[in-house]
């Protein structure tokens, strides 16, 4: 029996649930106050739904997982099709689709089995890292499914599914300087949404990093540099006949607030003044006025960082960042002790869209990043995300619980 506990990872698995319990507390908190408690039971029956999801996973055999990834991926595709086509339009996207009595968000379930995709791709021995068609075969995994996401048009979710390719491509051993030089012009390319002198600075700093990590200058780093520039003017001069006029609004609150403070910049500022209001130790639970009061619309989905950082303060905020960084450190300990290279991708994988998650969810209520629709893992609103990060973790366990088997 004693043997049988010693399998779990009671670490990761504690650090999980005690950011469930943060989100279950703040939902609780948001929701209360307009008379929507209900969202914090619907949470919870998927927090339960999870567990039992969870359990599954962990008792199944490991090399089931690996065998069943591609088919698992284009499963994903086929819901992220069927949004398309079948899909409930919420918040400007088309990102819902529903399946007997409950509605999912196929990008969030996708995005775990992308992963586990292209982790096995990368994996293969017949894969070769320095051969460009495997290379771009690689990317195309991960494009594929982000490419479907932004017709629904979801860019917050878009972004979150190109997190992961650098690190995990990095990881399966390619060389950074040559995947600097294929991701720049497109990297350069949505920067010219935003700012033209972000553009400039961008350009140049990458140029000059380029130079840096190759150890001297080369032609084809101008070149790269030079058309990612150009993209990033294409698309600074035709922004507005590019995006949706909300995506657009964002971007111009995101540089200036104040220039629509009732409207499209009303979150952004409501938020900075809902965390700050929190002080040290916060107002109490039950107790935020910005939260009560609901100054926030729905703030118990993309900012329901404000929620903890108005009742618990600075330093339930920092617990929180803290669960998370012990979290994220807990999946890389496991990275380095359990060599199987699908293993390590999928584990890195996970890592990179958790911590680009939180900080593009953190980084928009604080005002750092513009609000682009991210929400905060295991905390804010929403049975697929809850879910799709609860399989993560149950994969870590599974992979933990095998570790001599793969490797340990």
């Amino acid at each position: 029996m004693a043997n049988r506990y010693n399998k779990l990872d009671v670490w990761l698995f504690g650090f999980m649930a005690g950011l469930v319990i943060f989100g279950l507390l703040a939902i609780y908190s948001a929701s209360n106050g307009v008379g929507a408690i209900d969202l914090f039971y619907k949470q919870l029956a998927w927090f339960g739904i999870g567990l039992i999801v969870m359990a599954l996973i962990y008792y199944t055999d490991y090399r089931k997982i690996m065998e069943y990834s591609y088919g698992l991926y284009i499963a994903g595709l086929f819901l992220l099709v069927l949004v398309l086509f079948f899909g409930t339009k919420v918040s400007g996207a088309t990102s819902w689709v529903r399946i007997g009595f409950v509605s999912i968000q196929p990008s969030e379930i996708a995005k775990v089995t992308t992963i586990l995709a292209l982790a096995r791709y990368l994996s293969s021995d017949n894969t070769d890292i320095n051969s460009l068609n495997d290379v771009f075969l690689a990317i195309a995994i991960a494009l594929v499914p982000a490419g479907l996401v932004m017709l629904q048009p979801d860019m917050g979710t878009t972004l979150t599914y190109l997190s992961f390719i650098f690190p995990v491509m990095i990881m399966a051993g390619f060389n950074v300087y040559y995947l600097l030089l294929m991701v720049t012009p497109f990297l350069l390319t949505v920067v010219g949404f935003f700012n033209i002198y972000m553009l400039v600075a961008l350009t140049i700093i990458i140029f000059v990093l380029l130079v840096f990590i190759r150890k001297g200058f080369h032609f084809s780093q101008l070149v790269v540099s030079l058309c990612g520039f150009m993209g990033g003017l294409f698309t600074f001069r035709f922004a507005a006949d590019i995006l949706q006029p909300h995506q657009m609004k964002r971007i111009q609150t995101f540089l200036d607030p104040m220039s629509d403070p009732q409207g499209a910049g009303y979150n952004a500022l409501q938020a900075k003044i809902a965390i700050g209001s929190g002080g040290i130790f916060g107002k109490g639970f039950l107790e935020g006025t910005q939260t009560q009061l609901r100054f926030i619309p729905a703030q118990w989905t993309d900012f329901i960082f404000c929620v903890i950082g108005e009742e618990m303060g600075l330093v339930g905020s920092i617990l929180l960042l803290g669960l998370f960084l012990a979290l994220l450190l807990r999946m890389l300990w496991l990275v380095s002790v359990i060599k199987n290279k699908f293993v390590e991708l999928t584990l890195v994988g996970f890592v990179s869209l958790w911590l680009v998650h939180v900080m593009i969810n953190i980084g928009m209520t604080i005002g750092l990043f513009p609000v682009i629709g991210v929400p905060l893992p295991f905390l804010s609103y929403g049975g697929s995300s809850l879910l799709g990060n609860m399989v993560m973790v149950a994969l870590a366990l599974n992979f933990f619980r095998n570790k001599r088997n793969l490797g340990y």
